[in-house]
């Protein structure tokens, strides 16, 4: 039997370097820091806008889904050619899609963006003193 698989053999070693150790330094206490005004403010901007958004898009996209299933003869009502309003509130689910990405997108850079990048930078500013 070796050594190397011998229970008793020491496998922990030092670094080569101890000047390149990691160091401990002092930790956030992060669940402190959530309680900051600023960060409640933070969560309240994104949860009023995310919130009725999402409610507002799943109604939508429910409304259509029992629509599909239950409706089919007004579904299938012509409004030109072979166009009927099935496709048409198909084709609008994907632009509604669109137009919520865009909108949450101009409404995180505006309102969202800035008071994050504030948060950040105090929180890494309280990191490197800590």
């Amino acid at each position: 039997m070796s050594d190397e698989n011998s229970p008793t053999r020491d496998t922990t070693t030092p670094p080569a370097n101890p000047e390149r150790a990691p160091r401990a330094t002092a930790r956030l206490d992060y669940r402190e820091e959530e309680k900051d005004p600023a960060f409640v403010e933070l969560k309240r901007r994104h949860r009023s806008f995310v919130f009725p958004l999402t409610i507002t898009f799943l109604l939508w996209y429910f409304g259509y889904v029992i629509l599909a299933a239950y409706a089919h003869d007004f579904m299938a009502t012509p409004v030109f050619g072979v166009i009927n309003v099935g496709l048409l509130l198909g084709f609008g689910q994907f632009v509604s899609t669109f137009v919520i990405t865009m909108t949450y997108v101009s409404f995180a850079n505006r309102r969202l963006d800035p008071l994050a990048a504030q948060i950040r930078a105090d929180l890494e500013s309280k990191e490197s003193v800590a």
